[in-house]
């Protein structure tokens, strides 16, 4: 029989620029934004603001997700570049991903319109809380290792690729829990949670996080539940989201990202003492049964089931690494020839380090050698990861 997985707990429509400097900087031209004005972490409250947000995502080779006061800035971005329409949200992506492998999920949306009902795959079914169709886009930007854009006097050259998500989405900040959960739980094997981070008022939050308890009162007791977590529109409610979390789900994943964020410093993935000092720093403020954080350079498990979910870890490395290679566009032979690809012996040699120095709890596994992939995608390999990570744990 296969896995019955039910993926929350929201998805999206996503403007999916395609990446060009010349147009960035006439942007900056445009709103007199020179290199001082540059601000990872102001407010989003115009298409000035967010042009000089994105420029510092770029000169820092970051990525993230950043709220923005009204959906006309970002139809007003987007309108500026060539885009793709696709869909996004770690449930949907993480469905897609899995549908490829032939695995069918059902997912929790609270908001759909044609261009949903349209894209998403005939494996997935749904339940959703919305009422009526709408539409509110994700503006998503990625960028090369290597780009250039002259701001001012100033050329910004981006030591790493990366994407950012700017947008503002009333379903999801609103995140309605839809009536039939609890019986789409009945009969889960796996339920994977995500998408709490867009909620931005501390008592729709409770209420929300109350409503899911309620409904996993109805899952099967040998069911495991996975929590995604992600960049918080409002950072302050991230610790009331982990401390629910940390007890109601099995494994608690995350990027490597939100470890720095949930660290207060960068961490040096290249480090093996300093990724092991990092992660144990990390499960002492997440103390999940399990936790998984994945990087662009390994993939690791800490905690109880950690070496039961090698397999999965290696399956999220996979179907992300595909997705790096290819885009949106991919098939179970690309995945097996992903899978195929030689492991890097740099990162070989520092996932099993970093396994030593975590001891025998850990499972640690080594990312693909992608150094050869001439236009690597960068949207949605978190998601993706998740995908592949569920996937494998329906082969096993």
């Amino acid at each position: 029989m296969s896995t019955r997985f039910v993926l929350g707990m929201g998805g999206t429509v996503d403007y999916e620029i395609r990446w060009d400097a010349a147009v960035l900087e006439q942007l900056a031209a445009e709103h007199r934004i020179g290199p001082e004005d540059l601000d990872l972490r102001a407010p989003v409250e115009s298409v000035r603001d967010l042009v000089r947000s994105l420029l510092a995502f770029v000169r820092d080779g970051v990525g993230g997700e950043r709220f923005v006061a009204s959906s006309d800035i970002v139809e007003a971005v987007a309108a500026r570049f060539t885009k793709a329409i696709t869909l996004g949200g770690t449930c949907v992506r993480a469905a897609i991903a899995m549908d490829v492998l032939g695995v069918p999920s059902t997912m929790h949306l609270v908001s759909i319109d044609d261009t949903v009902r349209r894209l998403l795959p005939a494996s997935v079914d749904y339940v959703s809380s919305a009422e009526h169709d709408s539409r509110d886009p994700h503006l998503i930007v990625q960028y090369p290792a290597g780009a250039r854009v002259r701001v001012g006097e100033v050329e910004l050259v981006a030591p790493h690729p990366n994407r950012i998500i700017y947008a503002n989405d009333p379903p999801h900040r609103e995140l309605r829990i839809a009536a039939d959960l609890p019986d789409a739980l009945r009969t889960a094997d796996v339920f994977l949670l995500s998408s709490f981070n867009v909620i931005q008022d501390p008592d729709t939050l409770e209420s929300r996080l109350a409503q899911v308890r309620d409904a996993m009162r109805t899952m099967p007791p040998d069911s495991l539940v996975v929590f995604e977590d992600a960049g918080y529109h409002v950072p302050e409610l991230s610790r009331r989201v982990r401390d629910e979390m940390v007890w109601s789900a099995d494994v608690y994943s995350l990027n490597e990202d939100e470890m720095q964020a949930y660290l207060g410093r960068e961490v040096d993935l290249l480090d093996a003492s300093t990724v092991a000092k990092a992660v144990a720093e990390l499960h002492h403020l997440v103390p999940a049964p399990t936790l998984v954080v994945h990087s662009k350079y390994w993939a690791l498990a800490v905690g109880q089931r950690a070496a039961a979910l090698g397999p999965s870890l290696v399956g999220g490395i996979t179907m992300a690494s595909t997705r790096y290679r290819l885009g949106d566009e991919f098939t179970a032979e690309d995945y097996a020839a992903t899978a195929a690809t030689t492991l890097s012996g740099s990162t070989r040699r520092l996932a099993s380090e970093v396994a030593d120095l975590l001891g025998a709890d850990a499972c640690v596994v080594p990312a693909l050698d992608l150094s050869d992939v001439a236009a690597p995608t960068t949207i949605g390999l978190g998601d993706s990861f998740v995908g592949g990570f569920l996937a494998a744990l329906d082969r096993r």
